[in-house]
């Protein structure tokens, strides 16, 4: 386990994690994961008025925690991957800008053409 920044994790190709992350992600952004959380929102909702018994409200409720918790960890770690990509798409400008300054195109002109795709490296 390591507590580097998930966008550092394993240098430049991603880890099983961040591959099961990034499918996670764009699988809880579709209409069929909307359409899931409907149901159980549904159920939790049908539970109640059922008035079914105390073990059934409580799987419902539980289950509810389950999918939150989850979705705040694929929550976390798409941001933390945004926010990584944008803050070198930021260093790469300023650092491209300050060798502009300076006369001739040089690396960090090079290191700017490689941010600019550099969501589908994080």
């Amino acid at each position: 386990m390591t507590l580097e920044h998930p966008a550092d994790r394993g240098g430049s190709r991603r880890g099983p994690f961040e591959r099961l992350a990034e499918r996670a992600s764009n699988f809880t952004s579709s209409p069929a994961f909307f359409g899931i959380c409907m149901l159980l929102v549904g159920t939790v909702i049908g539970v109640h008025i059922a008035k079914a018994p105390l073990t059934w409200m409580l799987l419902a409720g539980e289950s509810m925690t389950a999918v939150t918790l989850l979705l705040l960890a694929l929550l976390k770690n798409s941001e933390r991957r945004a926010e990584h990509a944008v803050q070198r798409k930021l260093d790469a400008i300023a650092a491209a800008l300050i060798e502009t300054q300076h006369g001739a195109p040089g690396p960090a002109q090079r290191a700017l053409r490689t941010a600019i795709g550099i969501e589908e490296q994080t």
